[in-house]
């Protein structure tokens, strides 16, 4: 089968969608012909590359089986080719805020609720990467067995890498040999709980627990979730844990494999918030494939990247009890069954979610409507 992928959002854009859709094409790349047509240069470029992807796609279909697009943002070109392509086939990424963004307030989720969610129902097929957000696109109409829930997945050996306590002594700032150290990975927005963890949960842990939290900031006018950044510092000002939190946004990648590679615990402590979804969480997945513990909120789309007691933990969200609990529980385990546990982690994530078996599992979805 030769496809053409179009991403709209993809590195050196560091985030979810960005690290899902490269991995993506490149796990297609190496099981069929596919063509990329990617934006790597933020949303300020998507005035100039929507219009001018459309065309370079409306020539270049003419060579290829099917389109894939990276999420439901291009849902509308992806709709317009097929009407001109109609012996082609069309799908569709689609991530958890894909669907919910159409219920929030203001004029830019009114256009896409009109233009963007009628696109997606048009299309072939749609791959989702939750159940969750299954359910959240039925609700907005589209068919259920247009949907087929296919999970993300990880490279490993692009992420488990040998690196020593010292080198997160450096990154940190100090040593860290007596310390235990908590890293929350991704995005600085409400929903994801970094600064309720913060507020409600480092308080509560002892002195030795350090707490790193990294990831990028989006912009303050951004039409999806708002910054909380400032939220995070206020957290930790209120709480006098200057030195016991630090926030890092923006990392570059060898400094996220340092963390990922040598902290003691990964937390994904998601809340809910207006209109956000957490679609999958593939930052768990990828704690697990470089052998760490995980804790998530047992809720959305971490309630299916995570099995409990196979590749981490599940809490109820916002329950600070069940959080100080199990935190407590695992630092007192010790360091052997840290280094149990994580790796039968890293064996059901290989099991599970290594990117050569997703991406023939969409290959396979796409090739049965193409029949």
């Amino acid at each position: 089968m030769k496809i053409l992928f179009i991403s709209h959002s993809y590195p050196p854009i560091v985030g979810g969608v960005e690290s899902q859709n490269y991995n993506l094409a490149q796990g297609l790349s190496k099981i069929a012909t596919v063509k990329i047509i990617a934006n790597g240069r933020g949303k300020w470029w998507l005035p100039i590359f929507i219009p001018i992807t459309f065309l370079r796609a409306f020539f270049l279909m003419m060579n290829y089986d099917a389109c894939l697009v990276g999420n439901g943002v291009l849902a509308p070109i992806a709709y317009v080719l097929k009407i001109f392509h109609p012996k082609k086939k069309f799908f569709s990424v689609v991530h958890g805020l894909d669907i919910t963004f159409a219920n929030k307030k203001g004029i830019l989720p009114k256009i896409y609720k009109a233009i963007n969610i009628p696109s997606l129902k048009k299309l072939d097929k749609l791959f989702m990467v939750g159940n969750f957000t299954i359910e959240e696109a039925v609700k907005v109409g589209i068919p259920k067995e247009n949907c087929v829930f296919i999970p993300n997945g990880v490279f490993i050996e692009n992420l488990k890498k040998e690196f020593s306590r010292q080198d997160l002594s450096v990154l940190w700032g100090s040593d860290t040999a007596n310390k235990k150290i908590i890293l929350r990975l991704g995005r600085f927005v409400p929903h994801k709980g970094t600064a309720w963890f913060i507020k409600n949960v480092m308080p509560k842990l002892s002195e030795d627990a350090l707490m790193i939290a990294t990831g990028y900031r989006v912009a303050k006018n951004t039409a999806g979730d708002p910054d909380n950044f400032s939220d995070c510092e206020k957290a930790i000002q209120e709480n006098s844990l200057e030195n016991r939190v630090k926030l890092m946004p923006n990392l570059p990648q060898k400094d996220l494999e340092v963390l990922l590679n040598t902290v003691d615990l990964v937390v994904s402590p998601n809340i809910p918030y207006p209109e956000s979804v957490e679609g999958f969480g593939i930052n768990v997945i990828e704690a697990g494939a470089c052998e760490r513990i995980v804790i998530a909120s047992n809720y959305q789309g971490l309630a299916e990247a995570i099995k409990d007691g196979k590749n981490g933990f599940l809490v109820e969200s916002e329950n600070t009890e069940q959080w100080v609990k199990k935190i407590q529980a695992i630092f007192s385990a010790g360091p052997d069954f840290a280094k149990n546990f994580g790796k039968m982690a890293g064996k059901y994530v290989e099991e599970n979610f290594t990117w050569e078996k997703i991406s023939k599992r969409y290959l396979e979805e796409m090739e049965k409507v193409s029949k």
